[in-house]
């Protein structure tokens, strides 16, 4: 037993990644066994690399002061995200557990939203007084533990964002000139409670390394680093493409089974019904399937090219709404160009699927039917995933939440009801129906 235990802590000391990976397979209880029983440094290691999710809930069994011990070895940030998505109760009974210094500093950074430029940023980042002069500065930024430093921002008295320092200039000037003669007042900061996205896309255009984050009276709280925008950017669009898809943005592939559950079981539920809904259409028309099971045997065809149109014109879509591509003035530019895109590209299909139907049914009136019904639902699809995006995103939620269910769904229902129902008319006209 105890050679073990001793090769589980050799395992987390050397390999702290790959053992937080293993961790996420177990369920919460048993994993914080493992967890409480590695030395208090291996601990936080692994509990660093934990999705924050997770590692939230296995603060629910562990003592207080073992998770107290842990989260003291972890990055400021790390710790306030874990902190906050666990229990009321188990938060303050370990913040009660951590010395009060970082008890406070973990209070003042869970105070913003994970989403926020305040959840991402550095909280310590060296700013210089205003009334300082070159050599005071010089001798500050020498006494600055390295990774405050990033650039020279230059605050006054009572902390409010006055401007950055050029270090050449800092370098080159006289040992008594005043900083405030030499700073460079026009800064871009962010506001702390702005969307972390919003964030990230200022970093990219600018180039910046860091942003200074400020409150609403301009004093600088701290600075999102350019290795966080990375993080966010990267983040988003793993949590994006999940949600499109009904699964949950912080899900992982080795999450527990309880938050695969939660996080899937929803939506499913609702596909079902959505199911249901094509169904019931296809349900319409079952005495004109009846009397062409060829019908029967082509309806996938549609099914399967419209959905793939619409989730097509869906990715489009919420990449432009994510990087700002999208503005109120251009939306409607931007259905008219996926309606006209469907149009084309349904022209083509619409060719290729009717010759083949034709030659594999021998009816060309068939085969009429099944390329119109291609354009009519590839038109469709193609403002159907444009459009569903941009209502959720003016009704305040979140874009990629699902969109592809609701999309395939009413592609679906019309790509079915259009085919069937030009069958029922056109082929009835041509004879073809009672052959």
């Amino acid at each position: 037993m105890e050679a073990v235990e001793s090769l589980v802590r050799y395992f987390a000391t050397s390999q702290p990644d790959e053992m937080a990976r293993q961790l996420e397979g177990f369920e919460s209880k048993e994993a914080a066994k493992v967890l409480d029983r590695l030395p208090t440094e291996s601990g936080a290691a692994v509990l660093n690399r934990l999705n924050p999710a997770f590692a939230s809930e296995l603060l629910a069994w562990v003592t207080p002061a073992a998770a107290a011990g842990f989260l003291k070895h972890v990055p400021l940030k790390a710790a306030s995200n874990v902190l906050l998505g666990a229990d009321a109760k188990v938060r303050e009974s370990v913040l009660a557990a951590l010395p009060e210094t970082r008890a406070g500093r973990l209070r003042e950074q869970m105070a913003y939203a994970p989403e926020t430029a305040g959840g991402i940023m550095i909280p310590r980042v060296l700013s210089l007084s205003i009334d300082l002069n070159v050599q005071e500065a010089i001798t500050a930024v020498r006494k600055a533990p390295e990774e405050s430093v990033y650039y020279l921002y230059v605050t006054d008295r009572e902390g409010r964002l006055e401007g950055v320092l050029s270090m050449r200039k800092l370098l080159l000037a006289g040992p008594k000139e005043p900083v405030r003669d030499l700073l460079h007042r026009e800064v871009v900061s962010v506001p702390v409670h702005m969307d972390r996205e919003e964030v990230a896309r200022i970093m990219d255009q600018k180039g910046f390394v860091a942003l200074p984050v400020v409150d609403a009276d301009g004093r600088l709280l701290g600075v999102v680093t350019h290795e966080e925008a990375l993080d966010t950017v990267r983040e988003e669009a793993f949590e994006d493409l999940q949600r499109m898809a009904g699964a949950g943005g912080d899900e992982r592939a080795l999450s527990p089974l309880g938050l695969v559950i939660r996080k899937r079981l929803p939506w499913l539920t609702l596909n079902l019904g959505t199911a249901f809904l094509g169904s019931a259409v296809v349900g319409l028309f079952e005495g004109v399937i009846a009397q062409m099971t060829a019908l029967a045997v082509l309806m996938p065809v549609v099914s399967a090219v419209s959905g793939n149109t619409g989730v097509q014109a869906l990715s489009v879509i919420i990449r432009g709404l994510a990087v700002r591509e999208i503005a109120p003035g251009n939306r409607r530019r931007v259905l008219f160009k996926e309606a006209l895109g469907g149009a084309c590209n349904g022209a083509w299909v619409a060719i290729m699927a009717g010759l083949v139907a034709w030659a594999w049914f021998g009816r060309p009136g068939l085969g009429l039917v099944i390329g119109a019904a291609m354009i009519l639902s590839m038109v469709a699809a193609s403002l159907l995933g444009a459009a569903v995006p941009l209502v959720l995103r003016a009704l305040g939620r979140d874009p990629a939440q699902s969109s592809s269910i609701f999309v395939t769904t009413l592609t679906d229902v019309i790509g079915f009801g259009s085919f069937l129902g030009l069958a029922g008319t056109l082929l009835d006209l041509t004879g073809e129906m009672s052959s």
